[in-house]
């Protein structure tokens, strides 16, 4: 088959690489890519945006199937318009890609079909001072998320009521969001362990993958700003065998049924990012597509052909045995560029990329680079997302691979964290994951 992946970034690498496994898959495009996929599959320069040149593509090339890596696209209604003509695709239609793209259609969902979640209330921008009034309601921290699509921006954990009051005068008042600000979620902050559980299903039958934990802040010890992600690791420990069943039972199967009962049933990866507090599994965000760089440590651990999983999705005819997963872990530890999440410079030359062979168990996922004549240069704030994976139960030795293989790579101005996974190993011991 032909197959098409849209996206340019180390999620869609990790897919590239996974369908290149694949023996059905004969010719492979993304658009646009970056560096490192251009090495598995042709590129197309055309941005995830532009839904009607990506359709013409499909057309042209006879892609039988799309993948849909990035949420905009999404959220336009890329799957809609594909349908439309005929052509299968991976990822929701619009209507069920509201789950992430309005915060405030989430978290009216999650009430109404009893999954739990923090405590919240919503307010329009007119109504800022009702918004001020429920801020001193809460005990801090506080959390302030702007409704629509910020790129990965428009959470914001505010440590006192203050520092919450000047998040929304800069949200409402400012516009510091734009239009995903015009409505804003304020909810209490639930303490526990993050993780992130994926669910691929047709609507009707679904699959989990592997759970992983992400470390979204910039600086060890989850200090400092939030990023898109610093790194990850699967699965998680924190997600036991008897917490996965209630993330399924409890969050999981409500969602897919709910959407189903409100004539806009889920199709694709539903992403469940969670808390894991003291009285159970709740619901941090929805996001309506495989996370970054939780995709790099939970495709590895796929067992089975992954363009034979999604194709079965776009028919909706998903066969829940078509894959399982590897006993094994899996380290992303996330390579930055000096100054990210703020400001930063790129164009640094990048080395060290040929220094892993296939049998080593490390995959370099690109990020934001760039190839420039025989030269791999970084174009973006997170650069590549350096991957190791163990068949041999050992977390540890997984982990030391992986910082390991980043030793090997350099570029000027190059950062990462230096305590991906260490969560991970004060659990080991005493639980099993699923």
């Amino acid at each position: 088959m032909n197959v098409l992946v849209i996206g340019s970034g180390g999620r869609e690498h990790a897919l590239v690489w996974k369908l290149r496994h694949s023996d059905r898959v004969h010719k492979l495009y993304c658009a646009p890519g970056n560096a490192g996929i251009s090495r598995h599959c042709e590129l197309v320069p055309l941005k995830p945006t532009d839904l009607d040149g990506l359709l013409r593509f499909a057309r042209e090339k006879e892609i039988n199937l799309t993948v849909v890596g990035p949420e905009g696209p999404l959220v336009q209604g890329i799957v809609d318009l594909f349908e439309t003509n005929g052509l299968p695709i991976f990822g929701p239609r619009k209507a069920a890609a509201k789950l992430e793209g309005s915060k405030v259609y989430s978290k009216d969902f999650m009430t109404r079909y009893g999954i739990p979640t923090a405590r919240y209330q919503s307010f329009t921008v007119g109504q800022r001072f009702e918004a001020e009034r429920f801020v001193y309601e809460l005990v801090p921290p506080i959390v302030v998320k702007a409704d629509g699509l910020a790129a990965g921006k428009g959470v914001l954990i505010c440590e006192t009521a203050e520092i919450a009051i000047a998040a929304l005068t800069d949200i409402m008042v400012h516009h510091a969001f734009g239009p995903a600000g015009e409505r804003v979620v304020i909810e209490e902050f639930l303490a526990g362990e993050e993780a992130s559980v994926f669910a691929v299903t047709d609507g009707e039958r679904s699959i989990t993958l592997a759970a992983a934990q992400d470390h979204k802040r910039i600086l060890d010890g989850d200090l400092g700003k939030n990023t898109g992600g610093m790194g990850a690791y699967a699965p998680a420990p924190i997600v036991t065998a008897e917490m996965f069943q209630r993330v399924e039972q409890e969050i999981i199967g409500p969602t897919l049924r709910g959407m189903k009962a409100e004539g806009t049933p889920y199709t694709g990866c539903l992403y469940c990012g969670l808390m894991i507090t003291e009285t159970g599994p709740k619901v941090i965000e929805y996001n309506c597509r495989f996370g970054d760089p939780e995709t790099q440590v939970v495709i590895p651990l796929i067992q089975g052909d992954l363009a034979d999983l999604f194709l079965s999705v776009a028919r909706g005819k998903l066969d829940p045995a078509t894959v399982g997963r590897h006993p094994a872990s899996a380290v992303c530890v996330v390579m930055a560029s000096r100054g990210y999440p703020d400001d930063y410079e790129t164009g640094a030359v990048v080395r060290g990329l040929d220094s892993f062979k296939a049998e080593d168990g490390i995959v370099v996922f690109h990020a934001g680079t760039k190839k420039e004549g025989e030269e791999i240069l970084t174009s973006g704030g997170r650069v590549l997302g350096v991957t190791a994976i163990g068949y041999d139960h050992d977390l540890q030795g997984t982990i030391r691979n992986a910082y390991t293989a980043v030793s090997k790579i350099a570029f000027d101005g190059a950062y990462y964290r230096s305590d991906i996974g260490q969560k991970a190993l004060k659990r080991i011991p005493q639980e099993k994951t699923r």
